[in-house]
């Protein structure tokens, strides 16, 4: 195994063995990408203070997630097509996160099906649902969800409308890739990865295909997914969907104070400062620029967790401090799985560990609870003057 130091040493691995229009369906944002750059670098811009002659023995990661306990205040996010970064990879970054104390969300545009993923794990993990058009699809969805005892449902509240990304629509995205020769050519020199996906039959979208009548091939499949995003979704329908549930809902994809005060009345457990990873709407604010603004809009009536950018143990850290109960990694994850299978995403959340265990210690704490907005140094008006 390759030393790895940092998540971007699971970037490099990712990029040279996982098929290019896989890798940047995962690297990408839409249009200019703007969003998408200013999640990381937004972090940076926040500085640590140093505190030191501090006792630094006994000290914990742990934490809780709407009451879940959690060895390190992070979920892993729902990735779409996550199985096509590395063969059968929902269930192998599912059980990594079991391992580790963790939870996982799994995508409803996964390769593996919620079924799959419960057979191949022991404890309860998170769904994402997506809001689609035809009910009866959906109410079948939330029932598959409740009877392999998913422990919470993560509504996405922002793609009811698909924001275009370049990359793309140039590389003809598609599970299984389809047959180009520009494809050909790049899959043979990923050979490692066809040889993982020659060995599983997962290759296809698993909550979809066998679910929905007329799905045949990967256009139609596409097509269908496409016409299927909910547009008219609006706060009554994500109460009804609560409802149908009947338990604990976290809305994913709240990037402004007004929908945070929203998601509140709705009775959500929890919501996410997200804006899709810079996916959607570019040149949105990003999610640490928005976390403060929303944290003041709910007063610590519900919980606020952070999602988009996070790359570093001191990105935890940052968004802790300034408030979050926990955080969400989608690439830096998906960077190890692609880079070594289940291994590769025990090493993302190890050094993400590391990394904020000793940031923490650097800052003076020995757990969670004494990170609060002492441990930072932040710009004056980090979340800007707009008018």
């Amino acid at each position: 195994m390759p030393v790895i130091t940092c998540i971007e040493d699971l970037k490099r691995l990712a990029e040279r063995r996982v098929p290019r229009m896989f890798y940047d369906y995962a690297e990408s944002g839409s249009w200019t990408e703007q969003t998408f750059r200013e999640n990381t670098s937004d972090f940076e811009k926040i500085r640590l203070r140093q505190r030191v002659a501090v006792d630094m023995e006994g000290r914990s990661t742990k934490s809780q997630m709407i009451g879940q306990d959690v060895a390190l205040p992070v979920a892993l996010a729902p990735v779409g097509l996550t199985g096509m970064q590395h063969a059968d990879g929902e269930i192998k970054a599912a059980k990594a996160a079991e391992k580790f104390g963790v939870p996982f969300t799994l995508s409803t545009m996964s390769i593996c099906s919620i079924e799959d993923v419960a057979e191949n794990t022991e404890k309860p993990f998170w769904f994402q649902l997506y809001a689609m058009r035809d009910q009866a699809y959906l109410r079948r969805l939330i029932d598959r969800a409740k009877a392999a005892k998913c422990s919470a449902l993560v509504i996405t509240l922002d793609l009811q409308i698909l924001g275009q990304r370049h990359k793309d629509l140039k590389n003809g995205l598609s599970a299984p890739p389809k047959m180009t020769p520009k494809t050909i050519a790049n899959l043979a020199w990923k050979w490692r990865w066809g040889m993982q996906m020659l060995q599983t039959k997962r290759r296809g979208f698993g909550n979809i295909v066998g679910h929905v009548d007329g799905i045949t091939d990967p256009s139609s499949l596409f097509a269908w997914t496409a016409e299927q995003f909910d547009p008219k979704l609006d706060w009554a329908k994500i109460a009804e969907i609560k409802d149908m549930w009947g338990g604990k809902v976290i809305l994913k994809g709240i990037l402004d104070a007004e929908d945070a005060k929203m998601a509140l009345k709705v009775g959500a457990d929890a919501i996410v400062v997200s804006n899709h990873g810079g996916r959607q709407l570019d040149g949105a604010m990003s999610s640490i620029r928005m976390l403060e603004p929303i944290l003041d809009a709910v007063g610590g009536e519900i919980e606020v967790h952070l999602d988009s950018g996070i790359r570093s143990g001191q990105d935890i850290l940052k968004a802790v401090a300034m408030g979050a109960t926990g955080t969400y990694i989608g690439r830096s994850y998906i960077y190890g799985l692609g880079a070594m299978g289940e291994a590769g995403v025990t090493a993302a959340l190890e050094v993400l560990q590391k990394e904020f265990d000793i940031s923490m210690a650097l800052c003076g704490q020995r757990n969670i609870a004494g990170l609060t907005r002492d441990v930072l140094l932040v710009p004056e008006d980090f979340a800007g003057r707009w008018q």
